[in-house]
């Protein structure tokens, strides 16, 4: 048996950022910038056609993540994220239409945006983009926010639900 070859890490790994050098980050990206957020915690079908659709809109996009803490607050159980955040980071800087990777400890990213200051802001069509504090800040220094309608049939909760079901 022969020892397996070193490898490098592979490359999508620098997709990935701590909150801190996100700006610096985004700022070597093409523009304009698309921003989304989630917890994104099973990867699913409906996540990658809404991300997809997402980077359409734009130059490139940045995925900001809720950190454990953060997904944990939003009451979708206790035993949510079931992936931790390094692993969901991983998970979303492999695929081809994310160019960045953050997170945020808030319950919102309303901050991060603040900071970031992207292009177009994105959100799932279950949200009411006009009762976002998140649009307000994007659309008062000129920038765009706008819902993609969600891919019916694809969700983390229910597929966590199906999951314990199974015999």
């Amino acid at each position: 048996m022969t020892d397996a070859p070193k490898l490098p890490p592979p490359a999508f790994l620098q997709k990935i950022c701590q909150r801190g050098d996100a700006p610096a980050q985004l700022a070597a990206l093409q523009r304009p910038v698309v921003f989304t957020n989630g917890v994104f915690d099973i990867l699913h079908r409906g996540h990658v056609t809404y991300l997809a659709q997402a980077r359409a809109l734009g130059g490139s996009l940045v995925v900001a993540l809720n950190s454990d803490t953060s997904a944990r607050r939003l009451g979708k159980g206790p035993d949510r994220p079931l992936n931790a955040e390094q692993d969901r980071a991983t998970m979303m800087a492999a695929l081809a239409s994310v160019d960045l990777v953050t997170w945020f400890d808030e319950d919102t990213p309303l901050e991060l945006i603040a900071e970031l200051r992207p292009d177009v802001l994105v959100k799932g069509g279950d949200y009411d983009m006009a009762k976002l504090a998140e649009t307000r800040v994007v659309e008062a220094y000129g920038g765009r926010a706008l819902a993609i309608p969600f891919v019916d049939g694809y969700s983390t909760t229910a597929l966590v639900r199906k999951i314990k079901q199974a015999p």
